[in-house]
């Protein structure tokens, strides 16, 4: 199994430097991939500039959202343009992660539909594969990458499994157990074996960890923050959260069982020396 990190893009305070920072310890301490997470309501960076940022300065770790809320975003071209010139000047380490999203606020502030959000994700996605494909009408925006980014897929949904089987080429977790993710992995390893595909989708799942002095306490005062809008189950988010060594080695442990092929750690607090903390059990 893979073990990736996510960058703090969603953690007040921090700065472009601590970016640049986290990315190059990241990359130089074995980590395969850093993530990035979306909102638009909130006070944090937009995923795919910051990773255009950790792209500059790395040169061999995966960049992946994870995930994009595609469907707030009012057009596919501009988007497919975006992810495909990130793919060409990072040197091909784009993962794309997608997902409708949950938060209504995020598509009023953009002035796209919610309800819609669905099926407005799936015309977008056929959309996204024609600019990288040079195909159809949108076939002359370019630049074409070569190859396309690989296109991973989230949500729990029946209507979410099958976008993975039609689009994808993984499905991403939320944050969830690791007994709920083998749950939801095998129903996304279905869809994909009803759409007629061969192999198997790769299987990402997300975790929060805040380890050293005062993590637990930076990590309730953030995730709090954060999920807020789920009421009281921004508590339950919080109290999940990986706080010491022996935690997080069994967390990569009973990941590793239910077949997961990437973990991606997320962090609580924008101090680069975090990275070297959570490498030390992640990575052993």
């Amino acid at each position: 199994m893979d073990i990736g990190i996510g960058l703090p893009t969603t953690i007040p305070g921090a700065a472009g430097s601590d970016l640049v920072r986290w990315a190059r310890r990241a990359e130089s301490t074995g980590f395969s991939t850093l993530g990035a997470l979306d909102r638009f309501v909130y006070d944090n960076y937009e995923p795919l500039t910051a990773l255009s940022v950790a792209a500059g300065a790395t040169e061999r770790i995966r960049l992946a959202t994870t995930i994009l809320i595609a469907a707030y975003r009012d057009s596919a071209a501009l988007l497919a343009k975006q992810t495909a010139s990130l793919q060409r000047l990072s040197g091909n380490r784009l993962v794309l992660g997608v997902a409708a999203g949950g938060r209504a606020d995020d598509y009023e502030a953009n002035g796209t539909s919610y309800e819609d959000r669905g099926r407005r994700l799936d015309t977008m996605l056929d959309e996204i594969r024609q600019v990288w494909l040079a195909t159809g009408r949108w076939g002359d925006v370019g630049p074409a990458p070569d190859p396309p980014p690989p296109l991973i897929v989230g949500g729990h949904s029946p209507a979410a499994m099958r976008r993975v089987a039609r689009h994808g080429a993984g499905w991403i977790a939320g944050g969830s157990s690791a007994a709920g993710f083998a749950v939801l992995a095998a129903q996304a390893r279905q869809a994909w074996t009803d759409a007629g595909r061969g192999g198997a989708p790769r299987t990402y799942a997300l975790a929060y960890v805040s380890l050293g002095r005062d993590g637990r306490s930076a990590a309730e005062q953030y995730l709090r923050r954060y999920y807020a809008f789920i009421g009281e189950k921004a508590d339950r988010a919080a109290a999940g959260v990986i706080t010491d060594g022996s935690q997080l080695q069994d967390l990569r442990a009973a990941y590793a069982a239910a077949g997961c092929d990437e973990l991606l750690l997320f962090p609580c607090v924008a101090d680069p020396d975090q990275v070297d903390l959570i490498a030390k059990d992640a990575l052993s």
